[in-house]
């Protein structure tokens, strides 16, 4: 937000700029994810990745806000490969057993890695020996360091992921069409937990951006809003090491995510209500950061076990498909709202996170008409 104001482009292309990076992630993933069955996962996550960082360094420096609409397209459409392709790797070199334990060791290192991101974005553009010698305080410049540090990144990806790993454990490689033909073949109980996920994505997504908006609107510095991100990402952190994986033995993980949601709703009702916001965002706030941690693992892990052996990549690249479209919705309507009173971006999150659920509980009761559920 604090770079968008200081071009003077107006408040409301905050909101088009990450729909456009959303839009970008939808379209990508699904491509790389049905690329990426057919082997060589390591060499499109690096790809996807320097993609990404042209169209980070493009944002900073085009200083045009039509030109960097297109880079936030390009920064999503690259960055959708590794995180689609993570993700698939995860599941593939996993036992079924420990999946989803692994799966929320990996959220909990994007975790660290995004807390740690905004954390030192926040302190390399408000610390006077960085803004001497590298001129930070220009916050492009920020968006330079990210695409210097992103491109080593990838380079170490293609290095260091062993292609043995990668390859598709069904033996024979699908073609496009029959990996694009695959994804049509989902069944019911799958597709309306993926639209589920959608409705609870425009809430994650409005939450995240327009809680860092809210921050700054009420005055606190990119310092405040980087030390605050890095407080939920070590709560993440230590929810997914230590949390996650005693949650999964006990093997009632739809219904785990339904109380994670019912527990979100009563959080944001009230921490955006509180007398003294700060005190509430950094405790009563914190229940909705260990909810969505849980979350996060137990979702990938049932639609892994929903998928077809060797079209992991593909299945992953759809969920990422269904979760960029709440990433899209959320922040337009997200925008508007907030035009009117940002109380009604979190009541709208409530809401979705309503509808999301109430699917949720549709997908767990026909499971268990179906006597199924402990698959599950």
């Amino acid at each position: 937000p604090a770079f968008v104001r200081s071009l003077g482009i107006p408040d409301y292309m905050f909101g088009l700029f990450f729909a456009t990076m959303s839009l970008g992630l939808m379209v990508g993933a699904p491509i790389w994810g049905v690329i990426a069955d057919r082997g060589k996962k390591k060499t499109i996550m690096a790809l996807g990745l320097l993609l990404y960082s042209i169209g980070q360094f493009g944002f900073g420096y085009s200083g045009n806000m039509y030109l960097m609409v297109g880079f936030r397209f390009l920064s999503g459409f690259g960055v959708s490969a590794s995180i689609t392709l993570y993700v698939s790797h995860m599941i593939e070199v996993s036992k079924p057993e420990r999946r989803a334990k692994h799966l929320a060791w990996l959220a909990a290192g994007v975790a660290l890695g995004g807390s740690l991101g905004y954390a030192v974005g926040g302190f390399i553009s408000t610390n006077d020996l960085f803004i001497e010698f590298l001129g930070t305080n220009e916050l492009k410049v920020v968006f330079l360091i990210q695409a210097i540090l992103n491109t080593i990144h990838s380079l170490n990806v293609y290095l260091l992921i062993k292609e043995d790993d990668c390859i598709n454990k069904a033996g024979k490689k699908p073609s496009i069409i029959e990996s694009f033909k695959n994804i049509r073949k989902i069944d019911s109980n799958l597709l309306i937990f993926l639209i589920s996920l959608t409705f609870i994505s425009i809430s994650i997504t409005n939450l995240s951006k327009y809680l860092d908006v809210y921050f700054d609107e009420l005055g606190y510095s990119s310092g405040d809003i980087g030390n605050f991100v890095f407080v939920t990402g070590i709560v993440s952190i230590l929810t997914s090491i230590f949390i996650v994986p005693l949650i999964t033995k006990i093997n009632k993980n739809l219904l785990t995510m339904i109380l994670t949601q019912a527990l979100s709703i009563i959080v944001i009702l009230y921490v955006f209500r509180a007398p003294n916001f700060l005190l509430a965002v950094y405790t009563a706030y914190m229940i909705y950061v260990v909810g969505k941690a849980i979350y996060q693992p137990l979702e990938q892990n049932f639609i892994a076990n929903h998928a077809t052996e060797g079209f992991y990549g593909s299945i992953m690249g759809l969920r990422q498909s269904f979760f960029s479209i709440g990433m899209i919705v959320g922040p337009v309507i997200g925008g508007f709202l907030y035009e009117l009173a940002p109380i009604n971006v979190f009541n709208f999150s409530v809401i979705m996170i309503f509808i999301g659920m109430i699917l949720m509980m549709v997908v767990y009761f026909r499971i268990k008409n179906n006597g199924d559920l402990l698959k599950t």
